[in-house]
């Protein structure tokens, strides 16, 4: 085995000019098609997870005056923000699956060229 040879081929790759492929252009098409849920999932997450600790602070009196009030206060907001959390993920599969039905017809006519042409 000539590993010589593999290791300058494998450079070779790294350094030619790669041409805009049907390939990369369905990568990017999926990519197009999750990037909307996943930008949402992640901006509602922390949300929801800035929501709880806000709660939790009122709860174990780091912040507030420290009244049985905000002590209440604290438990139903740390919920609000546990409830939301929770609802995250369905709502992720949602977003996804809306988006994945714009996309579905461009994907799979490129992916049945792709797959023609092999």
């Amino acid at each position: 085995m000539n590993t010589d040879k593999i290791y300058a081929e494998s450079i070779a790759k790294e350094y030619a000019i790669k041409d805009k492929s049907k390939v990369v252009a369905l990568r990017k098409l999926d990519k197009k098609a999750k990037l909307p849920a996943e930008i949402f999932t992640y901006t509602f997450g922390i949300a929801a997870a800035l929501i709880m600790g806000v709660g939790m602070c009122l709860s174990m009196k780091v912040i507030g005056n420290g009244s049985t009030l905000m002590f209440v206060l604290g438990i139903i907001v740390g919920i609000i923000g546990m409830v939301l959390a929770g609802i995250n993920y369905p709502l992720y599969k949602k977003i996804l699956e809306a988006s994945k039905k714009k996309y579905a017809y461009d994907i799979i006519t490129l992916a049945k060229e792709i797959a023609e042409e092999e």
